[in-house]
């Protein structure tokens, strides 16, 4: 791929000359001043730099791309290792059900386990730390109850743009479309 985009050289290609033909009009042929062949020289060394400068720009802008997926994938898997520890870290009595808000605490022991009481219905009679408090989602990953209202925003924004544009995200339909038109 380097020896692809390496270095511009000067070579300048032209057309071939056919023996078999004979100019009549050296004007007309395209055949003019000797600076013009400088010139194309220069056009292609310029032609050279642009086109490099385009690709740097392009892989540019898929480096950040490739960044931004890495971070991506690096908070989805500190996620999920903390559901992870909550449903087998966290001792539980009850059968926990999606959509409901648990609360976390701590005995003295460093057991950490959940209750569907919160701080506040405990009162004064609650002797343990309190550490956090989780919704159950559907896909029985925990959401902070403070990043709860932050995920709700982000699903209706979701549910509203795929409401008002089904079709910008069926790819197969849009697929279909452009080789419709590229038909016609």
């Amino acid at each position: 791929m380097e020896d692809q985009m390496s270095v511009p050289t000067n070579d300048v290609n032209l057309v071939e000359r056919n023996p078999n033909l004979s100019i009549v009009n050296l004007k007309r042929s395209g055949k003019s001043a000797p600076g013009d062949l400088v010139e194309l020289a220069r056009q292609i060394q310029t032609a050279d730099v642009r086109i490099r400068d385009a690709a740097c720009s392009k892989l540019t802008v898929i480096m950040e791309q490739v960044q931004f997926l890495q971070q991506q994938a690096q908070k989805i898997l500190e996620e999920a290792a903390q559901s992870r520890d909550l449903h087998h870290g966290a001792a539980c009595n009850f059968k926990k059900v999606p959509g409901k808000i648990y609360h976390l605490y701590e005995r003295e022991s460093g057991q950490r386990y959940f209750s569907m009481l919160s701080p506040q219905e405990w009162g004064n009679g609650l002797k343990d730390a309190y550490l956090n408090s989780y919704r159950l989602e559907s896909d029985m990953s925990w959401t902070p109850v403070d990043k709860i209202q932050e995920q709700e925003t982000t699903k209706r924004w979701a549910n509203e743009l795929l409401a008002n544009s089904p079709k910008r995200f069926n790819i197969l339909a849009y697929k279909n479309d452009e080789e419709s038109r590229m038909d016609e």
